[in-house]
């Protein structure tokens, strides 16, 4: 089991139930024909369980080994070093996600709310990085203008009769492909239809969802507000995130951080963005040596290989894999031809301080 640690670990198809529809650009992503449905989010390299009030079982959520019966978790426990270096958890969740329709108008945690409510010490602050699109995609985020707690619980209960009145108080931002956004705990927002996307985040799954429809699925209490009573499950929302300047909060610029005949390196959210994870995007013109373990890649475009003392596996558009602790600086990926890069997104948890 330990031989699992010294090398990149690939894994099974790992998708998610969610009451909202999605799933079909997703399945154009990674090549394999899919409908939307039920299953519209991929939990790439997850510690995680999902929050699903559901008979999908007791590995919801977590990633099994590929060619094994080990979930990610398991080996975390078993190895940590060897997995993790000085850390204690991967401490992040990576999915893909695809939605056809809008989400319901939600926020997550921070941390002090987490511990408090549910016993954790993370919250859900979380980024997107726009992959594909359907015609007129956007995202939801910030209120239009300022409310109390006491307005918007009115809205709440104004919303199981009129299906779409939030998207009155919220401001709607159209998306492309390439497009970052980072959202911070507590910032109201909402996945527009029409997305597929990127998302990392910190490795919970809490989310207060406070509107009733879900497009033809209506919500029921523990699906809004995980357990919590609405007068405090209403306190995960910042009210003062608000006005169309608000979108100034999530969009972030790709900065450049190193360049050279071999790859092309960006920092999409650095620890300056947030603490709670970091993300960059290599293109990969030649080669790209894998210097940083606790690390999840995943290949967004392109085709390649990686390679390393006694091992080699091809890359395509879609394919992701875990890098422990004690795999880094052995192992290269390499593009296929240089006439198409291979972009690489390289996803980390949390310095460790």
């Amino acid at each position: 089991m330990i031989e699992l640690t010294k090398q990149p670990i690939f894994f099974d198809r790992n998708q998610v139930y969610r009451v909202y529809k999605g799933g079909y650009l997703y399945g154009e992503f990674i090549g394999e024909p899919q409908e939307d449905g039920n299953f519209p989010e991929e939990w790439i390299a997850s510690t995680v369980h999902a929050a699903n009030n559901s008979e999908s079982g007791p590995l919801d959520g977590l990633s099994i080994i590929e060619g094994t019966d080990i979930t990610l978790k398991e080996l975390g426990e078993k190895f940590t070093k060897e997995m993790y270096g000085n850390r204690t958890e991967l401490g992040v969740l990576v999915k893909y996600l695809d939605s056809a329709i809008r989400l319901p108008l939600q926020a997550h945690p921070d941390v002090a709310y987490s511990q408090k409510y549910f016993n954790s010490e993370h919250g859900k602050t979380e980024m997107w990085l726009i992959l594909d699109t359907r015609e007129d995609a956007s995202i939801c985020f910030g209120f239009k203008d300022k409310l109390t707690k006491e307005e918007f619980s009115e809205l709440v209960e104004r919303s199981k009769d009129e299906k779409q009145i939030m998207e009155d108080y919220i401001n709607k931002v159209p998306v492309k492909v390439g497009e970052v956004y980072l959202v911070p705990a507590k910032s109201v927002h909402a996945i527009g239809a029409g997305c597929f996307m990127l998302e990392v985040q910190e490795p919970t799954d809490f989310t207060i969802s406070p509107e009733y429809w879900c497009g033809d699925y209506i919500l029921n209490a523990h699906e809004m507000y995980m357990g919590l009573s609405k007068d405090v499950a209403l306190d995960c929302f910042d009210f003062s995130v608000c006005g169309e300047e608000s979108i100034n909060i999530a969009k972030k610029t790709p900065q450049i951080k190193s360049e050279n005949e071999n790859a092309k390196c960006e920092s999409l959210i650095s620890n300056e963005d947030t603490p709670y994870f970091s993300v960059n995007r290599y293109q990969v013109k030649k080669e790209v040596t894998l210097t940083d373990g606790t690390a999840i890649y995943i290949v967004t475009s392109g085709a390649g290989s990686i390679t390393g003392e006694n091992y080699n596996r091809e890359l395509k558009k879609g394919d992701y894999f875990f890098l422990p602790y004690h795999a880094k600086n052995k192992f290269k990926v390499i593009a296929k031809n240089d006439l198409d890069d291979l972009e690489l997104i390289e996803c980390l948890p949390p310095e460790v301080k």
